[in-house]
Parts: structure tokens; sequence; C-alpha cells
């Protein structure tokens, strides 16, 4: 396949997990531990992205998320392409270290 022909796309994943228990916030922790080991990174709180070269590297990604799935909560996919995830606008009250206020990307330092 050449460089040109080459679709990036963006896999997130949203999650509203339960956490009055001590079992649940071991579950949700170890959810949130999966998603950072299989690459991803944190947008917000519960909201966790990455970026994957064509269709089938999303599938994979999916298909590797529907296996760690906590047996509580809900947990969304949405998979956008690389120039719709460009278009994003961050806006800031005050900005963290990582991010940088004005710009439409946040800006991993």
């Amino acid at each position: 396949m050449k460089a040109e022909e080459t679709r990036f796309l963006w896999l997130m994943i949203f999650f509203d997990l339960p956490v009055r228990t001590k079992l649940q916030r071991r579950q949700a922790t170890q959810f949130r531990n999966f998603l950072r080991d299989d690459g991803f990174i944190m947008l917000q709180y519960s909201v966790y992205v990455r970026v994957g070269r064509g269709q089938d590297s999303i599938d994979k990604h999916i298909r590797r998320v529907r296996t760690a799935l906590p047996r509580e909560g809900s947990i969304r996919a949405l998979q956008v392409t690389d120039k719709q995830y460009g278009r994003m606008e961050v806006m800031l009250g005050l900005a963290k270290k990582t991010e940088k206020v004005g710009t439409k990307q946040m800006v991993l330092l």
C-alpha cells in the first residue's frame, strides 16, 4: 500500500463505569489500565483515543475492548477520520501543563 493510500482513523472509547464499591472501582481501574496498555491515551477522564492505520487496525482494537469489558457500566466506541479528529476544538478555562489555550488540538508535551 502506498503512503498516499494509507488512511488513518481515530478510535474513541467513552465509558461510564460505576465506582460505588471497592470491586467496581477496581474493575474501572483495570479497564482504564487495559486501554492505556493497548495504546490509548486519555483525552478526558472517561474518554480514551488511539490512532489506527486503516479499518483493520480499528476493528482489532474494538475486538480487544470487547474482551476487556467490565461487568457493569456503559461503553461506547466511535471512529473518526484523521481529518475529522484534527478539526476537534479544545476549549479550556485554565490550561494544564499538557494543553495550550487557543489551539484547536490538545498538545501533548
